[in-house]
């Protein structure tokens, strides 16, 4: 294992893709890395990604950047069926998407750079971070960030109409066809009808940021301010004018998130 994450880490420094196991497959990731000096540790931040995106999400790669200047370790990789990893999209769901983020947790938390881990997710992301930091408590993540967290994914099924792509949610069909071509499959919208969304957040008893953008009209951001009310220490800051992509400022919705893991982690 020690041997693996060595050369994992050596090949980090130039930004190249690698593999780690996750719930449907291999998962592509990155690791970046601030400047350390040997035997030197840093606290570690694993970013979800939103639905369809990849590593090369312009809000991914903002947040990271942020993120790097201000001394935090990266890691960041494609959910399965995204990007360059394993699987496929119409096979995808969040419950699997979780896996695969509890796996993501556990490369990073055996990093030896490593002090400790947080999460951020952005839309879906923001979900599938908040559920699995539910489910491993403030033992294992250290703080978490959500952006435009995507609750609304779970009354968007049992309305039938996710992204555009309309269905009867009862009898759904194999998959359906979404507006940006992608399949989405029976088993997410299944398991999406059911899925314990701030219930299982509500578990994470640790400290947590949302950010969202008040002229969200993918998640509204009455869906953020939820977890604000269910989570047990968390903080809500809205950004007037911007959208579910924080087009309008990213630096800013980045600089929001760095800054305050600073302070939550200096605690």
């Amino acid at each position: 294992m020690a041997t693996a994450l060595f050369s994992v880490i050596a090949s980090a420094q130039t930004d190249s893709t690698f593999y780690i196991n996750g719930s449907m497959g291999r998962l592509a990731a990155r690791l970046q890395l601030p400047e350390l000096k040997a035997g030197q540790k840093c606290h570690m931040v694993v970013v979800c990604l939103r639905f369809t995106s990849s590593m090369d999400d312009p809000v991914v790669a903002t947040v990271a950047s942020r993120l790097l200047e201000t001394g935090f370790g990266v890691l960041r990789f494609d959910f399965n069926g995204h990007g360059r990893s394993e699987g496929d999209f119409v096979n995808m769901t969040v419950p699997n998407e979780i896996g695969d983020a509890l796996a993501a947790v556990a490369f990073a938390r055996n990093l030896p750079q490593a002090v400790d881990v947080s999460l951020i997710g952005h839309s879906q992301g923001g979900v599938v971070a908040a559920m699995t930091a539910g489910r491993l408590g403030s033992g294992v993540i250290k703080s978490l960030v959500l952006m435009a967290p995507a609750a609304v994914l779970r009354d968007d099924a049992l309305r039938g109409n996710t992204m555009g792509a309309v269905y009867d949610p009862w009898h759904a069909p194999e998959y359906v066809v979404l507006p940006s071509g992608h399949r989405l499959g029976r088993a997410y919208i299944q398991t999406a009808i059911d899925l314990p969304i701030y219930e299982t957040a509500a578990r994470y008893d640790g400290p947590t940021l949302v950010i969202h953008g008040m002229a969200d009209r993918v998640v509204p951001y009455t869906y953020g301010q939820r977890f604000g009310r269910e989570m047990p220490d968390c903080a809500v800051r809205l950004i007037p004018g911007d959208d579910h992509a924080f087009s309008a400022n990213k630096a800013y919705a980045a600089s929001l998130a760095a800054e305050w893991l600073v302070k939550a982690l200096a605690k």
